[in-house]
């Protein structure tokens, strides 16, 4: 059962066939009960007019051998007296009941009292002599006339005659009609209804199976692309405007940037694996040496490259923490504090700094504070100027050197990985080309911004912007 509603398409031909099973049976109830009480309305009615016939003719003194509405053509008739006595029925009436009596011949016509005391319980409305109630009581019932039994709607009517007393005249009309049509509609309903459903079923099936057609394209190429690795592959769009076609324009933008961020994964790894071969085969090749001619040794040289190699590492360490999704955590950090620390021990360096809290990681943001001032050295002629201030909401650090500063083409390249510009391009002067990248990574996990600019001695101006505490 599960794998035959497995699909959506399955599960939504089975949703609609219930919703219109469910929708089908309550209307053909309600048409069935309006058609059955509509169809005994009329028969009440019938068998209304039938029985104040015959009072009508009670009030006017006919005999009861003399009633028209005995012979029994318009159905079974009944009168009772006021101690609900059989005084009158219809010919050729064998069986009766749902009325007061189940008689169905009179009994020897009693002498009604003069005083017209009735101590029934069910005496009738008050009456005056050849007055007909205003009112009718009806009731369903069966007779047999003349060997054939039907069901009835029987209507009861009251009438004061002038020497019969007070009489309850019956009749009845035949249900026949009623039962028929009410069988009939029953029958086109419960050969319609599974018809319909099959309609409805198959059209459905067939709609879904439309929809859905797009959905299995989208499906089919992902799966085509899952297996050669292509992330160059789009899936198809259909030119419907609906859900399934931002589903699979939501699908191509997932992959596109998929693909950046494998293609800038692998030229990452590519850019540090030589950033990494050159201080290692430098550091191998002093080894050698020294170890075959000691006195050869250059031991500053082995330590220098030591030291750019552990750099180096803790610069790809921390991008692939960053790029693993770490997040700083929720520590106050002054900003000016921070600045004039990282400034601390550097010559020409020089720090304007107000009191600015901001909400971070103190480790990363003294990283972005010293790979700035790193970069603004390695570029200034003379001086390094540090300017942390409060605008609006948001806290402003500006490192600004007098240099030659960032030509605006390059303003956004040197924040890519191992990007150095002509200038820097040795690796002795230079870095591997990832403080900047490092520094706006972390500038945008704290919520801020990192740009370059033109400063006020013409030189470079890196602006770090963050959210106030």
């Amino acid at each position: 059962m599960r794998r035959l509603f497995g699909s959506v398409r399955a599960r939504a031909t089975l949703g609609a066939t219930l919703v219109v099973a469910v929708a089908l049976v309550a209307a053909g109830a309600a048409v069935l009960l309006s058609l059955r009480s509509n169809l005994i309305g009329e028969a009440g009615t019938q068998a209304e007019r039938s029985a104040r016939a015959v009072a009508s003719e009670l009030a006017a003194g006919t005999p009861y051998d003399k009633l028209s509405g005995l012979d029994g053509d318009d159905g079974p008739v009944q009168v009772l007296d006021e101690q609900k006595r059989l005084v009158a029925a219809s010919e050729d009436l064998e069986r009766i009941s749902g009325t007061d009596s189940d008689r169905v011949r009179p009994r020897p016509a009693a002498t009604p009292s003069g005083d017209g005391d009735d101590d029934s319980d069910d005496a009738g409305e008050a009456l005056e002599p050849g007055e007909i109630s205003g009112e009718s009581l009806f009731s369903n019932g069966s007779a047999t006339i003349d060997g054939e039994a039907q069901d009835y709607r029987f209507a009861a009517v009251e009438v004061e005659t002038h020497d019969r007393g007070h009489l309850k005249v019956y009749a009845g009309s035949p249900l026949a009609a009623e039962h028929g049509a009410v069988r009939t509609a029953l029958t086109v309903m419960l050969i319609g209804f599974p018809l319909l459903l099959g309609v409805v079923a198959a059209v459905t099936w067939l709609v879904t199976r439309r929809a859905l057609r797009p959905v299995e394209g989208i499906r089919r190429e992902m799966a085509a692309i899952t297996q050669s690795e292509d992330l160059a592959r789009r899936v198809p769009e259909p030119d419907t405007h609906d859900e399934i076609a931002r589903l699979a324009s939501t699908t191509n933008e997932t992959l596109a940037a998929l693909e950046t961020s494998v293609e800038r994964q692998r030229r990452f790894v590519a850019d540090a694996s030589h950033e990494l071969r050159s201080p290692i085969a430098s550091l191998r090749t002093q080894l050698e040496v020294a170890a075959a001619h000691p006195e050869l040794l250059d031991l500053d040289g082995a330590v220098e490259d030591t030291v750019r190699l552990q750099r180096l590492a803790a610069d790809l360490l921390l991008l692939a923490r960053l790029d693993a999704g770490e997040r700083p955590g929720g520590a106050r950090v002054d900003l000016a504090g921070l600045a004039r620390e990282a400034a601390e021990g550097r010559t020409g360096v020089t720090v304007d700094a107000e009191p600015v809290e901001v909400a971070g990681s103190r480790g990363q943001l003294d990283r972005v504070l010293a790979n700035l001032l790193d970069n603004a050295q390695r570029h200034a002629r003379s001086a390094v100027t540090v300017n942390v201030r409060r605008e609006g909401d948001r806290a402003v650090v500006g490192v600004a050197d007098d240099g030659d500063g960032v030509p605006d083409g390059d303003r956004e390249r040197i924040f890519e990985r191992f990007v150095r510009l002509d200038a820097a391009r040795s690796r002795d002067d230079g870095g591997a080309g990832l403080g900047l990248a490092i520094a706006r990574d972390v500038a945008v996990r704290h919520g801020g911004t990192l740009t370059a600019g033109r400063g006020p001695a013409g030189g470079a101006l890196f602006e770090l912007r963050l959210p106030l505490a």
